[in-house]
């Protein structure tokens, strides 16, 4: 411990009854005699913390020069269709690099999750829990986009606090399905699914922390990819649980998904969740892997195993599984060989994902520093909305959010270990993945289980809200805990059974999930794209 004085400023507020009551709150008691001591030793520690708070916080620069921002609107009714836009903007770079080579995402439209950073255009993330918020930086990612020639028109739609797997649930109101309004387009990253379904942006980049870039990409029939754990930095990202956080590409193919990847994937030596990562200039040319892949059996030899435990997770649609089994089947055409592999722990992902994100989602919401223990660049002024809460932000939070205050105000008390529990049996769910991708390429399942539910009453109740999502993220979220890479495609269309599509035989998307090892992303993509180029997901 270091104590640098022993002398305390001038008015300094620390009394013997301010140790008296830390001491109530943490169920202690201190000998009379040795109280006085420290409240000197507290009231030294609270003059060098008042100095440190009053220095200048380091706020990353942003290029304004090169990467102008401009046009910062909110969408017009008319330019926002489906409900998916939260902000509008133009910002491209206006000084391009002169030469032959052309920048990868040169001419190409993109959208970006509304909870990922970008200086002067106002973060909604989706609700009226805080309000007035603009970033004073750019998220690393977004930086490297624009580098690459991209250019951002805007902010997509983030479902409440990105505590929503279905659409109904952001204050901006209902983001409607592109292929059928009336029924949810999934959630937490809704609009940017929409938006790329639409053709309105080229691709746009998602968060995922239990399936959110995953479920939206299913319900809207795109190619979105949860990357490794860490392989694109989230800082300047809003954070839900930082075991949890993920952001990756959302596109309309394969090949898009891989060039999106390719731009924002590496080490920014900044957010500690990739340090483990490579770096920028060493990340594969994943989209030249994928176009190299050849005409004929283009997977000759790959071993595809699909995971036995996955075909019944709760609230399962039979037509699901038999779309899915189709789809797998697929595959030995294009030369793999396809069988099934029981991980029994697969049954328990879920739950083991949900005493990570309840506890630890809440702990991270309710310091005003953030997730402690990290490495990193914190948003102070986002932090300071969230913390400490008042009563009319509560009010005003969506129910799966008022769920994780509760859940894991009670698990702190009931449950103190439970946390770490989960965390180890995280690391057991990642072993049992790992031991079956030592036999396989990689392992496949339904993305979802049911395709797309109608969207809950403007009134309904919070059971009723989050019952519209009962069972949807077992198969996604257990590998946000583990790590894995994990790509969801379309891979047919199913008639409705509830809503108002029903009537007219209204059809919606169903989606498979490709899963591969740690850090190996050109191979889940390469397997992907030699389906894709091989089938035509609408007709089937």
């Amino acid at each position: 411990m270091s104590v640098f004085t022993l002398e305390a400023a001038q008015g300094n507020p620390v009394t013997t009854e301010t140790v008296d009551r830390l001491c109530s709150e943490l169920g202690v008691s201190l000998k009379d005699d040795e109280k006085e001591e420290y409240r000197r030793l507290l009231a030294v520690f609270h003059d060098a913390s008042e100095a440190l708070m009053g220095m200048e916080d380091y706020i990353p620069t942003v290029d304004e020069s090169r990467f102008p921002r401009t046009n910062i609107r909110f969408p017009s009714k008319e330019e926002n269709t489906h409900g998916a836009w939260a902000w509008k903007c133009d910002i491209v770079d206006a000084d391009p690099p002169k030469g032959d080579t052309r920048p990868l995402l040169e001419g190409k439209k993109l959208c970006l999750k509304d909870m990922i950073s970008v200086k002067d255009v106002p973060m909604l993330m989706g609700t009226k829990f805080i309000e007035g918020h603009a970033p004073d930086m750019d998220a690393t990612l977004v930086t490297r986009i624009l580098e690459a020639g991209g250019h951002i028109t805007g902010k997509a739609v983030c479902e409440n606090l990105c505590h929503s797997a279905t659409s109904h649930s952001s204050g901006t109101g209902i983001v409607e399905n592109p292929h059928c309004r009336g029924y949810s387009s999934g959630g937490s990253s809704s609009g940017s699914a929409v938006l790329v379904a639409l053709g309105e942006t080229w691709g746009s980049v998602g968060a995922d922390q239990g399936g959110s870039i995953r479920v939206p990409a299913a319900n809207c029939g795109i190619i979105g990819l949860k990357p490794t754990f860490g392989l694109v930095p989230y800082t300047g990202c809003g954070s839900n649980e930082p075991t949890n956080d993920h952001v990756g590409p959302m596109t309309r193919t394969v090949h898009d998904n891989a060039l999106l990847l390719e731009v924002i994937a590496g080490t920014d030596n900044i957010d500690d969740r990739g340090f483990a990562a490579p770096k920028p200039e060493n990340v594969p040319k994943y989209s030249q892997l994928v176009a190299a892949l050849p005409l004929q059996s283009p997977l000759a030899g790959k071993k595809i195993g699909i995971i036995t435990e996955s075909l019944s997770t709760p609230a399962t649609d039979p037509r699901v599984i038999e779309t899915f089994l189709r789809a797998a089947e697929a595959f030995t055409s294009l030369g793999a060989s396809v069988s099934q592999v029981s991980i029994p722990i697969h049954k328990s992902g879920a739950a083991i994902w949900t005493g990570v994100s309840k506890t630890g989602g809440f702990l991270n919401k309710t310091h005003g520093s953030g997730g402690f223990g990290r490495r990193g660049h914190q948003m102070l002024k986002l932090n300071s909305l969230l913390h400490p809460m008042q009563q009319a932000q509560w009010q005003n939070a969506y129910s799966a959010t008022k769920n994780i205050y509760l859940n894991g105000a009670y698990a702190l008390h009931a449950f103190p270990t439970l946390l770490g529990k989960a965390t180890n049996l995280s690391r057991q769910l990642r072993d049992s993945y790992d031991a079956a991708l030592r036999e396989y390429d990689v392992l496949i399942t339904p993305t979802l289980p049911y395709v797309a539910t109608s969207h809950a009453a403007p009134d309904a109740s919070p059971i009723a809200q989050i019952s519209k999502q009962i069972g949807l993220t077992s198969n996604t979220a257990p590998f946000n805990q583990s790590g894995h890479p994990a790509l969801a495609m379309p891979i047919g269309m199913l008639e409705v059974l509830e809503g108002l599509g029903v009537e007219s035989r209204a059809k919606l998307p169903v989606s498979m999930q490709v899963v591969g090892k740690w850090w190996d992303e050109s191979t889940v993509l390469q397997i992907a794209a030699a389906w894709e180029a091989a089938n035509d997901w609408r007709t089937m």
